[in-house]
């Protein structure tokens, strides 16, 4: 069972992720997230030492989650990894507003870069290109190329929906995967694998 702290903490943290999350870094102010959390600026000071450090928590925080989505898409075959990826980084984005707004931060806690959402394209680059070239890159495009494909996947869903959250549909991702799906599967020799 949590601590009264503990859920002030947290309610703190949701309530900042929220913010930025339905719109935008600077609508984490002071006022508006002890508002939304329903505590005292003195239980926020309490906590973090400036709205910056609570914005930085929710930063980390979504970069534990996405981090562990990497993790999990990359521990099957290849071939589907980014595929993977996409399918929960949507499901994320379109149900986890700390996920959401930590795209949108620096580790500082700032709207500045670099951005988790920077950091987590070149993860997501690096990944695929090993995988790829571990594979031996056969037939088709490069493992850099790939990447490059699978990095402009992630990055366009993520950045189309935030103006239209229909782009975070996993039936979007997965049908926009089977047009590119080809090209994965021609690196990995053809060999097609169900996630």
């Amino acid at each position: 069972m949590q601590t009264r702290s503990e859920r002030t903490r947290e309610a703190l943290i949701r309530a900042t992720a929220e913010l930025i999350a339905d719109g935008r870094p600077a609508d984490a102010g002071l006022v508006n997230i002890c508002r939304r959390a329903g505590v005292s600026r003195g239980a926020l000071y309490h906590h973090f030492s400036s709205t910056a450090a609570l914005a930085a928590a929710v930063h980390e925080q979504a970069r534990g989650r996405l981090e562990e989505i990497v993790d999990v898409a990359f521990s099957g075959a290849a071939v589907d990894a980014p595929e993977r990826f996409c399918l929960a980084l949507t499901e994320a984005l379109g149900s986890d507003k700390i996920v959401r707004a930590g795209m949108e931060l620096a580790p500082d806690g700032s709207a500045g870069p670099p951005r988790l959402r920077d950091h987590l394209m070149s993860l997501l680059r690096d990944r695929v290109a090993a995988a790829h070239e571990a594979a031996g890159g056969r037939h088709g495009a490069s493992p850099g190329d790939l990447a490059d494909l699978a990095v402009v996947m992630a990055a366009g869903i993520e950045t189309l929906g935030r103006s239209d959250p229909a782009w975070w549909d996993g039936d979007t991702s997965r049908r926009l995967w089977g047009l590119i799906r080809p090209s994965f599967s021609q690196a990995d020799g053809g060999h097609r694998r169900v996630p």
